[in-house]
C-alpha cells in the first residue's frame, strides 16, 4: 500500500518507477514479460517490501498497532508512512508534491499497454482522487481508510486508524523519519546492485 514509498524510492527512473508500482501484481519469469529497467524495478520493489517487514522500527510500530488491527497492523504501517512522506515531501525532494504526482501518473499512464489488469482499476481510483498528495492530510487519509475497510474480509477496524494516529502522533513521525533514512540508503544500494547484475549479463 506504500505506493508514494515506491514511486519516490525509484530515483526519477521512469522504468524503475513502473516496475515498483506494479511488483505486487506480477508473477512468472518477469524477463519474458517486461524489459530489463522495469524488472530491476519490479525486483527493487520486492527487496524494499523484505527490507520494511524486517526492520525492527516497522516491527514495533506494527506491534503498537496490532491490538486493535490485528493482521491489519502492516498495511496500517504502510500508509501511515505514506502520510509523513506525503506530509513533509519538501524535506526529500525539490519538486512539490503535486508536481512529483502529476509525473508519476503520467509515467504509468504512458506503459498502460503493459500494465496488470489487477493493477489498472486500483490505479484509475489513484489518480482520480490522488491518492499520493492525499495520503499527506488527515482528511485524505480518513478517506483511505475507510474505503478499504469496506473492502476488506474480514472487519478491520481501519478506518479508525487515523484516530490512533492522532493520539501518537509523535512516535509514529520519528519512527518514520528514522526509518526512511536507512530505507533511502538502501534502495539506492540495491538499485545500484541490480542495475550492475544486469548490465554483466
Amino acid at each position: 500500500m506504500n505506493f508514494l514509498a515506491h514511486a519516490y524510492l525509484s530515483f526519477n527512473d521512469p522504468k524503475v518507477l513502473v516496475g515498483n508500482f506494479i511488483g505486487d501484481f506480477v508473477r512468472g519469469k518477469l524477463e519474458e514479460q517486461f524489459e530489463t529497467a522495469i524488472v530491476r524495478g519490479i525486483l527493487l520493489h520486492r527487496e524494499i517490501d523484505a527490507f520494511t517487514d524486517s526492520h525492527p522500527l516497522v516491527k514495533k510500530t506494527q506491534e503498537r498497532l496490532k491490538p486493535n488491527f490485528g493482521r491489519y497492523s502492516l498495511v496500517i504501517t504502510d500508509m501511515f508512512f505514506d502520510h509523513f512522506l506525503s506530509r513533509n515531501w519538501n524535506d526529500y525532494d525539490e519538486r512539490s508534491i503535486l508536481e512529483f504526482t502529476g509525473w508519476v501518473y503520467e509515467v504509468i499512464e504512458a506503459h498502460e499497454a503493459i500494465l496488470p489488469k489487477k493493477f489498472l482499476a486500483p490505479f484509475t481510483y489513484m489518480k482520480r482522487e490522488n491518492w499520493l498528495a492525499a495520503y499527506g492530510t488527515m482528511e485524505g487519509l480518513q478517506r483511505s481508510f475507510t474505503g478499504l475497510s469496506y473492502r476488506t474480509t474480514f472487519h478491520s477496524n481501519m478506518e479508525r486508524a487515523p484516530a490512533y494516529l492522532q493520539a501518537d502522533y509523535a512516535f509514529y513521525d520519528e519512527s518514520f523519519k528514522q526509518f526512511f533514512e536507512e530505507l533511502i540508503v538502501f534502495s539506492k544500494e540495491k538499485l545500484a546492485k541490480l542495475q550492475q547484475e544486469y548490465d554483466s549479463l
